[in-house]
């Protein structure tokens, strides 16, 4: 059994976490060490229902369903089997979780993601989603109440049985939230591990959730803590990083091909002497080296959803105390499930079936999303459904509603005669929000507007796009200089009047200036209208159209 003790060393940053194996005999020759790595697995407790297309290292491409906790216990178990390895992860294990997960504040998935054998774990934005007290209770186990969920509604919960870290996470009083660094001993190798999430965790979360924390520089926090880590022996040091890349076609076996990203400014200024870097947050695929800030690296990232585990082999000569050869690829997770793991799940799942196939409405088709976080019906849906339920003067009096793209997380799709569940609604609307009705000048309106896009790699792109209600439209053109990309934008066909006043409804999470919509934060006369959720199975009951497309508009764009 491993042990988990906490140092706290006096130069430290943060403190250590220290991950104990019994000692094995040193090999003669070169040893193969292991390390797994899982991301963004978001508490898929079952197997997810959408097929994915995932690119082999030939090239060709494999079609299948993937993941489940208890297909993934299993994965690890055979993937490990016999060899000196440790599970890691690089976050958003939990959070935008399906409803088995989610209805019990996501306690199933910490205790499988135990049972499976995942030992280190860095922070991702998501783990944020219901404040820091909350995610110390994650760890930390109890039934402590910190939101509006009762806890422990099933049975007792005793926390991660893995070690959270987070060496960028900082509190008042300079410390970091959880550890920032871990040890763990496979044979002769001492590999050190440093975690985080990403800096701009403050604007992805509702700014109550990260309240008294500040987020430091990823780079920066990681090159401090090597010369701890080597003083403490690592033979090889590996970055968990809730940050990542995109490839093209998403999900990679091996390879990383049309890397981009926001990760790779932060590979150019690592430490040559982090020469392993798993990561996440992007959703994508991959498992290549990278030739990045003086020194090649072993780079990758298992999807999202528990689709893949990143299997990672390091070559090691004890004689001269070095990696001599490293490999990775990800595999996917199917075969056969773990049955204590498998037995959790079940377990779960059966206790939210009530409220998982209550029928709330119909639709006529299915309302898809965008694949990047672009306008979709599922967005207009949301964002028409917030309008209705707080148009009346006593719902708080609303002219338009705005829906962030980045908050839709799956498509919704009616049963064949039209039915739409509980659960299919809580998939797409996860995060329990409530409404709020706040004012704008109209100003202010195009200001919020204009903070949908930000530069990258001297391009300007949309950062997260604002889905309107049927009423509102706008257009931008991503040539133009920064704050002056809005083209137009009209309610009810009338041009936004900068001087006048606007009752705009948006998510307390948009309200208090997430997703970097910091103007949202200076709105006025607030109207708190409840949890968007309600709303969206109140304009179901409706049995509503789907709605129509075209009201967001890019101009200056080849073949717009």
């Amino acid at each position: 059994m491993n042990r988990l003790t906490l140092l706290l060393p006096a130069l430290l940053l943060s403190a250590c976490a220290t991950v104990r194996t019994p000692p094995t005999p040193v090999a003669a020759g070169p040893i193969e060490v292991q390390i797994l790595g899982l991301n963004d697995f978001h508490g898929n407790l079952e197997t997810p229902s959408a097929s994915v297309s995932l690119v082999q290292p030939d090239g060709s491409k494999s079609e299948g369903r993937f993941g489940g906790a208890a297909a993934l216990a299993g994965t690890l178990q055979r993937l490990r089997a016999g060899k000196p390895s440790v599970t890691v992860a690089a976050g958003d294990l939990i959070g935008a979780t399906p409803l088995a997960s989610a209805y019990f504040l996501d306690e199933p998935s910490i205790a499988a993601l135990s049972a499976a054998g995942l030992e280190i774990a860095a922070v991702g934005n998501h783990e944020f989603d219901k404040g820091s007290a909350e995610l110390l209770r994650m760890q930390r186990g109890g039934c402590d109440k910190h939101t509006s969920r009762v806890p422990c509604r099933l049975e007792a919960f005793r926390g991660a049985s893995f070690a959270y870290l987070a060496a960028n996470v900082l509190t008042e009083k300079g410390g970091s939230l959880f550890p920032g660094t871990a040890m763990k001993q496979l044979g002769p190798v001492r590999l050190g591990f440093i975690g985080m999430t990403l800096k701009e965790t403050q604007t992805l979360v509702t700014p109550a959730g990260v309240a008294g924390l500040r987020f430091a520089d990823e780079a920066a926090t990681a090159n401090a803590l090597v010369p701890t880590l080597k003083a403490a022996g690592a033979n090889v040091i590996v970055l968990l990083i809730h940050q990542g890349g995109r490839v093209a076609d998403t999900y990679r076996e091996a390879g990383c091909q049309g890397l981009s990203g926001d990760l790779l400014p932060i590979l150019d200024k690592l430490d040559p002497e982090i020469g392993v870097v798993v990561s996440g947050h992007t959703h994508h695929a991959y498992a290549c080296e990278v030739e990045r800030g003086g020194a090649r690296r072993l780079l990758t990232s298992a999807g999202k959803n528990g689709y893949l585990v990143s299997d990672i082999r390091l070559q090691f000569d004890p004689s001269r105390k070095r990696v001599i050869g490293r490999r990775a690829a990800n595999v996917p997770v199917a075969g056969v499930a773990d049955p204590q793991v498998a037995g959790l799940v079940q377990r779960y799942v059966d206790a939210a079936q009530p409220a998982a196939l209550r029928p709330v409405g119909r639709l006529p088709g299915p309302a898809l999303k965008n694949a990047d976080d672009g306008e979709s019906a599922a967005a207009a849906l949301i964002a028409d459904a917030q309008l209705a339920a707080t148009r009346g003067a006593e719902r708080g009096g609303a002219q338009l509603s705005l829906m962030n793209a980045t908050g839709v997380r799956t498509d919704l799709k009616p049963r064949p005669d039209g039915t739409v569940t509980y659960g299919d609604v809580f998939a797409l609307q996860p995060f329990g929000n409530n409404m709020v009705v706040t004012t704008l000048t109209g100003a202010q309106l195009k200001a919020v507007l204009e903070q949908q896009f930000r530069i990258e790699s001297g391009t300007a792109k949309v950062k997260s796009l604002l889905v309107p209600s049927a009423n509102f439209r706008f257009s931008y053109d991503l040539r133009r200089p920064e704050g002056q990309r809005i083209v137009s934008a009209t309610l009810n066909g009338r041009a936004i009047n900068p001087s006048a006043r606007y009752r705009v409804t948006v998510s307390n999470f948009l309200a208090s200036g997430g997703d970097g919509f910091s103007v949202l934060a200076e709105g006025t006369e607030p109207f708190d209208a409840g949890l968007d959720l309600d709303a969206l199975e109140a304009w179901l009951a409706g049995n509503p159209a789907l709605p129509t497309l075209g009201r967001t508009a890019e101009v200056g764009r080849a073949g717009a």
